[in-house]
């Protein structure tokens, strides 16, 4: 299972067979149940996730009681509240298993401990950053330049594992819409 991590590392740094079983032991292998939480709101974010296998999405309650997801994670994503976790905070935010999942997790000392001990980290990390800041900026122009089924259907066409894995309910709070209105739009494009 975390060969899984050992083909995404090597994709941004070179690393070595025994490189990677002394990195391996930073981190913590978890196996998660549908709909298990990680983290819930008011705890203390101490943990960094990298996804092996499964479905992990990041929300929020709205104070109308109403869960907004903002972000998903599957296979060799990362995920964690980075405010919360860089800063040792407590969160805003609710990380769940969608599906049943394995995923490895970190802690902020022992990632630190891990950069000291494997400089190469340090430059893994730094492309796992950037890519999800790039990510997040495209999401943020997205939600002010596209019409909400211009949003469904770049996500459709881009992300399409999603569309089809994640639960409509799941999705349209992402989208920002209704379950009802996701329905619509899919009738409309069927």
């Amino acid at each position: 299972m975390t060969e899984t991590f050992k083909i995404h590392l090597k994709k941004f740094i070179k690393i070595t067979d025994d490189e990677y079983a002394e990195v391996l032991r930073f981190f913590e292998v978890r196996k998660l149940e549908k709909k298990e939480n990680l983290l819930a709101h008011g705890q203390i974010c101490s943990a960094n996730i990298f996804v092996l296998s499964g479905c992990l999405r990041k929300f929020f309650i709205k104070e109308s009681g109403i869960e907004q997801t903002t972000e998903f994670a599957i296979e060799t994503w990362w995920i964690t509240d980075n405010i919360a976790y860089e800063r040792g905070l407590t969160s805003e935010f609710f990380i769940q298993a969608v599906e049943k999942s394995h995923v490895l997790t970190i802690n902020r000392e022992t990632q630190e401990r891990l950069l000291v001990a494997f400089p190469k980290m340090e430059r893994y990390f730094r492309f796992v950053y950037q890519r999800a800041y790039a990510a997040s900026q495209m999401r943020i122009k997205f939600l002010y330049d596209f019409s909400k089924e211009e949003i469904y259907e770049h996500m459709r066409k881009t992300h399409p594992q999603f569309v089809q894995r994640i639960p409509q309910y799941l999705l349209a709070s992402f989208l920002g819409f209704t379950p009802e209105y996701l329905s619509e739009i899919r009738k409309r494009r069927s």
